[in-house]
């Protein structure tokens, strides 16, 4: 198919009844549309990334991000990996990303469940001890969403139809109840989901209940950190660079994984430090 077959087929290249004319709906704007493009048909369009960690009044860092939702994704992915950490975690036998788990499907619900028409920009914004998502929004109920005993409702149903055929989002309603059990996992605390005009989510990243039973939660954790250290050693059978191994382990934090994971184990006898068939660019050091 040509580009606007394709379109066409997506829904995303109308006739208007009552003009007879054909075109390029909103939501092909919003998905493919260059910059200046989506700011003619929608001048407020804006999605704001902002890091408030230290400078709680303003901001530590911040993307302003206006750009088509298939750019405003990548984008905002790469904010959230930017400035918070993942979690070794197997699924079985695989290995997953925590963090791209919950925020895969936080910021296409984001993106594709906003009420365009309304100029209250989107924000996700990373604090210290949560990540607050809020967008606008046309409400089909009040209050906070019990994952249990909901719903859902497709607000931009052409736009979540894309989103499902490109493969970004599953099937109606399983955001919700995704975030619900890989967040659990991630911080041991239960994320919020309040509908209402301004839709909001509520990301928390540790756990804040005092009453909870740590001891199972601690005990997972040592399970799944001995599991990620037993494979990782398996993964420098073949001599590794630093940078491959906390690619790995999907951390980002580089003094983080020097001080938590390389150094005890060179600590313990169980990683040496190797040289180098042949002298490297980098002068990297490899470990086995």
């Amino acid at each position: 198919m040509d580009d606007i077959e394709m379109l066409k087929s997506a829904g995303l290249y109308l006739r208007d009844p009552n003009t007879g004319k054909h075109g390029i709906t909103l939501g092909g704007i919003l998905i493919f549309g260059k910059e200046e493009l989506i700011h003619a048909a929608l001048s407020h369009h804006r999605t704001d990334a902002i890091l408030r960690r230290e400078n709680l009044d303003r901001y530590d860092d911040r993307d302003g991000i206006r750009v088509n939702l298939l750019s405003s994704y990548e984008r905002l992915m790469q904010f959230v990996a930017k400035h918070l950490n993942d979690k070794f975690y197997l699924e079985g036998d695989q290995r997953v990303s925590l963090r791209d788990k919950i925020f895969r499907e936080a910021m296409t619900n984001l993106l594709i469940h906003r009420e365009f028409s309304n100029p209250f920009p989107a924000k996700l914004i990373i604090e210290k001890n949560r990540v607050y998502i809020e967008n606008s929004n046309k409400p089909h109920g009040n209050g906070i969403i019990d994952p249990e005993n909901f719903s859902p409702y497709p607000k931009n149903p052409t736009l979540a139809k894309f989103f499902k055929e490109i493969g970004w989002v599953d099937k109606l309603g399983s955001g919700v109840r995704n975030i619900y059990k890989y967040n659990k996992i991630y911080s041991g605390a239960d994320p919020e989901f309040i509908e209402g005009d301004i839709f909001k989510t509520i990301i928390p990243l540790t756990n804040q209940d005092t009453n909870q039973d740590t001891n199972q939660d601690t005990n997972q954790d040592t399970n799944q950190e001995t599991e990620a250290i037993k494979m990782l050693l398996e993964f420098c059978r073949t001599p590794r660079t630093r940078e491959e191994m906390q690619h790995f382990m999907n951390l980002n934090n580089r003094g983080h994984f020097r001080v938590k994971v390389l150094n005890p184990l060179i600590k313990g006898g169980l990683l040496k430090m190797m040289l180098p068939n042949k002298p490297t660019s980098k002068n990297q050091k490899y470990y086995s």
